[in-house]
């Protein structure tokens, strides 16, 4: 998956969206405000004149040649997603339990790779064709009708 923006929803709560590589499903992950501002941030190229939280994980990580090797999407119950961050460290694998938003701003900057586990994916809206700048301009206006719980988790 890679992150294709954070928008904001019509109650104007942030929403990242994740699409799979050829662009054919979209998966909306509503997030907090500061989350939204890191991701924001990272995809925008914006360098702030201090760390911010996300940035010093990644300094932290590299400080103790620690990597990340991939994050997972691992399930949605009740509106709530939860995800994993794989980091590997001197030949050891730890997996440790985040938050998608603070997992997606941290693959990020670690150009770690994202991934959703196929329940989660059940979730997704398929798209007819790859996104393009003008297809953006009517996701956000898509946000503005609809908000979490329209998203049902269908019981697998």
């Amino acid at each position: 998956m890679k992150v294709r923006g954070v928008a904001l929803d019509q109650q104007m709560n942030p929403v990242v969206l994740l699409v799979d590589q050829p662009e054919t499903m979209a998966l909306p992950i509503w997030i907090g405000q500061a989350e939204a501002t890191a991701i924001a941030m990272q995809l925008q190229g914006v360098k702030p004149p201090r760390p911010m939280t996300h940035d010093l994980v990644r300094t932290l990580l590299s400080e103790l040649k620690a990597s990340i090797s991939r994050i997972v999407v691992t399930d949605v119950r009740d509106n709530t997603y939860f995800a994993e961050i794989h980091v590997a460290q001197n030949g050891t694998a730890m997996v440790i339990d985040s938050r998608p938003s603070d997992a997606i701003a941290v693959a990020l900057r670690m150009e770690a790779p994202i991934f959703v586990e196929e329940k989660v994916a059940a979730q997704a809206i398929q798209l007819k064709k790859s996104f393009d700048e003008n297809d953006m301009e009517e996701w956000k206006k898509f946000l503005n009708d609809v908000k979490p719980s329209d998203f049902k988790q269908t019981q697998h």
